[in-house]
């Protein structure tokens, strides 16, 4: 009896709502980007964000930790909460935000650093290493959860960038946790790989979600199918529908999602 109660307990605790969206609106200048999205993203899950380019995937994911903010002629309207906290409250530093929601980009992006400084950058800015011990097994940890540790623990001085790509890709997903993250953010990360590289991180990300609330936005379905467990597709800024990833390729709601899945519009 016990055990069910701890698997239940441990299950609500997966489950919970970490990201709520309200009403987000997104707006370049007079041109409206994102229209009226109400979305709740549980924790330690992979979403996906699927939908055509220029849908508004890529600009509703950069909200969640303000990315949106380093462009000028940009407004966010509405509310998004995690944990239950406004993020778009005055009080909130961007700068905090993002070392616990952290982000990694379509294209791999290695500071010009070597592979340790790359990944010690986030904990040194933050804080969060009292020594150089301290520094040295939170790099260790962080390359480990990237998938990347083996490869490269013996040449952790030489340069981030001459890595290969889906190396690079691995060491900025490693980066990116090594702040110790609740969310990660994902904006098309094997776009530029090769097929045998966007398997290994399709698999990293499979484990990430033990730890974390992943966030993916993928041009691909079959990506989206394989990686995640809840989907959310986009069109023309709307949030057309949201769901159990299952459901969404095999039994859609919307006709438009499935005009999108079955390749009529995109």
């Amino acid at each position: 009896m016990k055990d069910t109660t701890e698997t239940d307990r441990a299950m609500s605790t997966q489950n919970d709502v970490k990201i709520s969206a309200k009403g987000v609106q997104v707006y370049y200048d007079k041109n409206q980007a994102i229209k009226d999205v109400d979305v709740e993203i549980e924790g330690r899950t992979v979403t996906a964000f699927i939908g055509p380019s220029g849908c508004g995937k890529s600009t509703f994911l950069r909200c969640l930790n303000r990315m949106n903010d380093t462009i000028s002629i940009c407004r966010v309207e509405g509310d998004i909460l995690i944990d239950g906290e406004d993020i778009y409250d005055p009080r909130v530093d961007p700068v905090q935000l993002r070392a616990k929601v952290g982000m990694v980009f379509q294209k791999p992006n290695p500071f010009p650093k070597s592979i340790y400084d790359n990944v010690a950058y986030g904990p040194k800015i933050h804080g969060l290493a009292k020594s150089k011990a301290d520094l040295d097994d939170i790099v260790e940890k962080a390359l480990r959860r990237g998938a990347i540790w083996d490869e490269v623990k013996d040449r952790l001085h030489a340069p981030g960038t001459g890595l290969s790509g889906g190396q690079q890709q691995r060491l900025c997903i490693a980066r990116a946790v090594a702040t110790e993250p609740e969310v990660l953010l994902m904006d098309e990360p094997c776009s530029a790989l090769d097929p045998i590289a966007t398997a290994q991180v399709e698999e990293l990300i499979d484990e990430l979600r033990s730890d974390y609330t992943v966030v993916i936005v993928t041009h691909s379905m079959q990506q989206a199918a394989r990686v995640s467990q809840k989907t959310a597709f986009f069109h023309l800024g709307n949030l057309v529908e949201y769901g159990d990833t299952d459901k969404i390729f095999t039994n859609p709601e919307d006709p438009r999602t499935e005009s999108y899945i079955s390749g009529r519009i995109g």
